[in-house]
């Protein structure tokens, strides 16, 4: 359905199909009451121009083609054995009922995704059992249980800022993080330290994924 530049999928079942959401000028919907089914869809797309709303997702792969920044939205979609190409930054997952009292904040789900050929940089993974999930590998790092590993992970030093900025701030993350991951590029960037001195420290710890 397209209506006053909005491209609409609700109240439908697709399997099946290849979704090119890349159209720059365009808002796209996805839900309510939407279930896909091993279906492709490629995203292009500003944050601002992509909507979920109680969506279902069962086998299906995004391939984000232009980075997706800041995005909450994810939140709002159920998600399962599904697979995830590209740039996503600021981005949080699953379910986190504390983010709004909204119905589209309530039915979010994660079990048995695959980020292994993502790159993500500073996403959140919420109220999910992390152990059904698989994290892309160095130079993405993933900290599992950030908040009950905080204390452990403060007890070094970190290069940078990385530490005072992020690190000593784990704690504060909601309830529901249980895993968070950074790009290792990105953040020495702008912790004004290096990827490598990163790793050094890393590596220490079996409670972070790379």
């Amino acid at each position: 359905m397209d209506w006053l530049g909005n491209v609409v999928f609700k109240d439908r079942e697709i399997e099946n199909e290849r979704l090119e959401l890349t159209d720059k000028n365009a808002n796209y919907i996805l839900g309510p009451n939407l279930m896909l089914k091993n279906c492709t869809l490629v995203l292009k797309v500003a944050s601002r121009r992509l909507s979920i709303d109680r969506a279902r997702f069962v086998e299906c792969s995004f391939e984000v083609k232009q980075e997706l920044k800041n995005y909450q939205d994810w939140i709002g979609a159920s998600l399962k054995g599904c697979r995830f190409k590209g740039p996503f930054s600021g981005c949080d997952f699953g379910h986190w009922p504390e983010y709004s009292s909204l119905p589209w904040c309530q039915l979010g789900a994660l079990e048995d995704c695959d980020f292994t050929e993502a790159r993500l940089a500073g996403c959140r993974f919420h109220g999910c059992d992390i152990n059904t999930l698989r994290f892309p590998r160095w130079p993405c790092f993933t900290f599992l249980d950030p908040i009950g590993r905080a204390r452990e992970l403060r007890s070094v030093k970190w290069p940078g800022s990385f530490g005072e900025v992020v690190v000593d701030n784990l704690h504060t993350h909601p309830a529901s993080t249980k895993a968070l991951t950074y790009y290792a590029p990105s953040a020495a960037e702008r912790f004004e330290t290096t990827p490598e001195e990163l790793r050094a420290v890393i590596e220490k710890f079996d409670c972070i994924a790379y």
